[in-house]
């Protein structure tokens, strides 16, 4: 059997074709060229304590910046601390308590932020997970929806004060090119008519993507920027709740084709440090590069109204507006 495998054309040509197409992967794998110091600023990374957020952090602490990582396990989080001041002899890591399946656990960290903080340079809403089962918080929110754009839009709409005060800031929200997939409807955001845990994925990453854009022309001439990022397919911790059969599958086929978190990290890298981007806001990038959103994703009128959607859904208060 060895030997027909050895000398079967067939074997080599599907062995070469997927070399060819890992090397292929790599040569369009985009990765952030700049070499710009972050000296004296301050940066949120939600999600830091694994994966993309946790390299993320380590790139802008290398850089100099103090680095807030912002997690919903502490234990998980101080070991990704130590190892970060470790490779990085920056000493400026800290860990703060975030839960975003929690909006009280969202206003009290902000509400710790803005009273130990005197600015807040860049802002990164890095977490997020997958394959959710339909589940609804005890805030009335889908679980999924609020980890991943309900949790985030509160916290970005709290922390909006500081970041104007900062100005020039960046708010950089982390979506997938599974926003091209959403079936979105409005009237549906806890999934109560239908549930998908694929769409209830795909839909939160389009509302990223909207609540970005929607953001960009809120803040117009304030020096805050806001854009969304495709990290990739990354080989993280976000597909754990997938179940444990699909699972085995989907990690062994993944370790040899998706990137790992440092190159997954590249792009929210980019947008927080690049002077490329300098006043660049409201735009879709992948691969360190600006790319092509969907056609819902550009829909103005459906940002305006997911917006105004969520300041209800999240229960945000007249005194939490800094527009």
């Amino acid at each position: 059997m060895l030997g027909f495998v050895s000398t079967s054309p067939v074997f080599w040509i599907i062995l070469t074709s997927l070399l060819g197409f890992k090397i292929y992967l790599k040569l369009r794998t985009g990765m952030c060229k700049s070499t710009k110091r972050m000296d004296g600023k301050t940066v949120i990374v939600t999600g830091a304590n694994t994966g993309i957020g946790k390299e993320t952090a380590r790139d802008l602490a290398r850089r100099g910046a103090k680095v807030i990582l912002a997690c919903r396990n502490l234990k998980e989080a101080n070991k990704a601390r130590v190892d970060i001041v470790a490779s990085t002899g920056n000493n400026m890591v800290e860990v703060r308590h975030l839960d975003l399946s929690s909006l009280g656990s969202v206003r009290r960290f902000a509400n710790n932020i803005i009273n130990t903080e005197t600015r807040l340079d860049v802002l990164i809403n890095n977490a997020g997970a997958a394959g959710f089962k339909n589940k609804m918080t005890a805030d009335n929110l889908q679980l999924g929806m609020q980890v991943n754009h309900f949790g985030p839009f509160l916290l970005t709409c709290l922390l909006l004060g500081l970041l104007k005060k900062s100005a020039p800031s960046r708010i950089v929200m982390l979506s997938s090119w599974l926003h091209k997939t959403a079936k979105f409807d409005l009237y549906n955001l806890n999934f109560e008519k239908w549930f998908d845990t694929l769409q209830v994925y795909s839909c939160s990453k389009l509302a990223n993507i909207l609540t970005a854009n929607e953001l960009s022309r809120k803040l117009k001439g304030t020096g805050v920027t806001a854009n969304s990022a495709h990290p990739g397919t990354v080989l993280t911790d976000v597909w754990r709740r997938v179940p444990k059969l699909l699972k085995i599958l989907f990690f062994s086929i993944a370790r040899f084709f998706f990137k790992n978190a440092v190159e997954g990290a590249q792009t929210s890298i980019y947008l927080a440090v690049s002077e490329e981007v300098t006043g660049v806001s409201g735009k879709y990038f992948e691969n360190c590069k600006e790319s092509k959103m969907s056609i819902e994703a550009m829909d103005e009128k459906l940002a305006e109204k997911l917006w105004e959607k969520s300041e209800v859904m999240v229960g945000l208060k007249t005194e939490d507006i800094h527009f």
